[in-house]
């Protein structure tokens, strides 16, 4: 493996503090998609390769289709940690509460928690932390915590690797990649990954529910006047005509920004009464996250989210202008 050519600090003392502890408990926000899995995964099969004792625990559980992956099926999901080990390791994780999980930061391991993220935003809850925020996905920071331990990139871990960045970059769309992006890719590949075969798994594992999600979310999209700005609606009656999990809307947010004309896609997801979950995608130098960080969100200049409460149409044109103006910053 290649690390990067310079280590943080941060880095060494986490790598200081894993070496020095046995018993781990990794999560990550809930809802978890492929980063937060991939990163959790690929640090735990490292750490066992050590001798170390992991369990990898979520607030939900995986996409169904990243249960193909090894140790997909073995994430225990709970909404609370009786025994949190001898630390706490959290993966791109804002705060700890975005985790829903409760006793993480318990006396039983005297409230050790090591927080890995590189969301801008990330409030450094842990009592060790480490934030890079030019890193593409959380498991970029992985990859080099992981030849910091001095393990070998297995297959195991290098798949997860690959997931997280594969998924975390919109599959290397978004700004955010760097060339270190594709040498990590490329080591991935020389361990045993076969790209192919993970796209094939992650993006064509589709349900009859999710087909008719697209289709119905599609046909009601609006766009704001200039047709620069698609806005998508994902209610809980729509979810239930058709026959729609969460797990069957991944990826339909980035399908509006094939279109030449579309900038930004800004999605609502019902949450309660007029209580809505926020995901915005754009493209290039349009900065969404500087709308998401408005709401108390955060996430990526290109793909962040945040929470709102409110009607809907209030909501849409307002979340709409906030996007025109970053569109308008980005063009000057």
């Amino acid at each position: 493996m290649t690390p990067r050519t310079t280590e943080s600090p941060d880095l060494a003392r986490i790598v200081s503090a894993l070496h020095a502890r046995q018993r781990f408990v990794i999560t990550s926000h809930a809802r978890p998609d492929g980063d937060a899995l991939g990163s959790g995964l690929a640090l735990a099969y490292a750490l066992r390769a050590l001798g170390k004792d992991v369990r990898v625990v979520s607030a939900d559980p995986p996409p169904a289709p990243l249960l193909v992956f090894p140790g997909m099926a073995d994430v225990v999901v709970t909404s609370h940690v009786d025994d949190p080990g001898d630390a706490v390791i959290v993966m791109e994780c804002g705060d700890l509460a975005r985790t829903g999980i409760t006793g993480l930061d318990g006396p039983a391991h005297d409230g050790v928690v090591i927080n890995i993220d590189h969301h801008i935003g990330n409030t450094g809850y842990g009592t060790l932390n480490w934030f890079d925020g030019t890193a593409a996905a959380c498991a970029e920071m992985v990859f080099d915590l992981v030849s910091a331990l001095g393990v070998s990139l297995t297959a195991e871990i290098a798949v997860h690797v690959y997931i997280a960045i594969l998924t975390d970059t919109g599959s290397f769309h978004y700004s955010s990649i760097t060339p270190r992006t594709f040498d990590i890719a490329r080591q991935c590949m020389e361990a045993g990954v076969h790209p192919p075969t993970v796209a094939r798994a992650v993006f064509d594992s589709n349900t009859i529910g999710r087909l008719k999600i697209f289709g119905a979310a599609l046909n009601r999209m609006t766009f704001d006047p200039s047709g620069q700005v698609a806005t998508l609606c994902l209610d809980d009656a729509l979810m239930a005509a058709c026959g729609a999990t969460g797990d069957d809307t991944d990826g339909l947010i980035n399908f509006p920004l094939t279109a030449k004309d579309v900038q930004a896609v800004v999605m609502f997801k019902e949450a309660g009464p007029e209580r809505w979950r926020i995901s915005m995608r754009s493209k290039g130098e349009v900065d969404i996250n500087a709308v998401a960080r408005r709401y108390g969100g955060g996430g990526h200049r290109n793909a962040s989210g945040c929470g709102a409460t409110g009607p809907l149409e209030a909501l849409t044109s307002a979340f709409q202008q906030q996007v025109l103006e970053q569109i308008a910053q980005a063009s000057v």
